[in-house]
């Protein structure tokens, strides 16, 4: 089963639900899919973490073989292949590397070559599996990176905890394509009715079953009342309590604390309970 964790925008609680639930769950994995910012091995500290690279494919033009057609600028989609002075530039940072311009070009004057996008890291803490994509500065996406973490995951029988990154775009939607179960994390404010609308909506695209977290809850109604309109499971409600955001701030995995684990086995539970049925 996957269990996909997301919020409209970062700093929400995705990481302290997803490391803490995928902690408890025993025999689990963790997967860290917020490559532009990755933290969950500031919680998951690993020695010796293994990492390999993730690479990616651009092409190259012989331009004494080009003749500037300009069928791989036609094809292009992403704007990547440009005719500029009479000759095809390449914006690499924009190449979705679909190898798509190479198939097109009459001439075969086109040829691909990788490039280093980002990295996978990989490792186990106690009973918990991790893994943590991480992108590289100044790329434009991460989904080939996402694509590669979830491919990793994608025939165990393990509960797997994606991470999933902030908002409802691209990567997100690479995110939790394959969840069974999508878990929201609010907090309790206008700003988090809307970032909590953003997310919603996407996930009813994807016909997702989810339910939802409030995090640093409080008296204000406004998420409550949004949750009881559109029908959404209240999974649980995480208190705001100094003694949990400090161990939160400084890596701790707070579902180790006998008054706090209460609220993430509950979560676990209302989960499996909405699965099953």
């Amino acid at each position: 089963m996957q269990i996909a964790v997301l919020s409209g925008k970062g700093g929400t609680g995705k990481t302290l639900l997803s490391v803490n639930l995928s902690y408890l769950a025993k025999n689990s994995i963790y997967v860290d899919c917020d490559v532009e910012e990755p933290n969950g091995l500031l919680y998951y500290k690993i020695p010796n973490i293994e990492t390999n690279d993730v690479l990616t494919l651009y092409p190259v033009i012989d331009h004494n073989a080009c003749d500037g057609c300009q069928k791989c600028t036609d094809f292009c989609k992403f704007n990547a292949l440009a005719f500029i002075l009479g000759k095809v530039r390449v914006f690499k940072e924009l190449c979705h590397s679909c190898g798509g311009c190479s198939l097109v070009c009459p001439l075969n004057a086109i040829t691909e070559k990788e490039k280093k996008l980002g990295s996978i890291k990989h490792g186990f803490y106690e009973d918990t599996e991790v893994y943590s994509g991480e992108m590289n500065i100044g790329e434009e996406s991460g989904v080939s990176i996402i694509k590669e973490l979830l491919n990793r995951v994608s025939n165990t029988d393990k509960t797997v905890f994606i991470d999933s990154p902030p908002g409802n775009g691209c990567s997100v939607m690479e995110s939790i394509s394959q969840a069974d179960y999508c878990i929201l994390v609010a907090e309790p404010s206008i700003f988090g009715l809307h970032n909590l609308n953003m997310v919603y909506e996407l996930t009813r695209k994807f016909n997702k079953k989810i339910g939802l977290v409030i995090n640093k809850a409080s008296n204000d109604s406004i998420i409550y009342d949004y949750a009881k309109e559109k029908q959404i499971e209240i999974l649980a409600q995480i208190p705001m309590d100094l003694e949990l955001g400090e161990m939160n701030s400084n890596g701790e995995i707070v579902a180790k604390n006998d008054k706090f684990r209460p609220i993430f086995e509950s979560i676990l539970n209302k989960i499996d309970e909405e699965v099953q049925s």
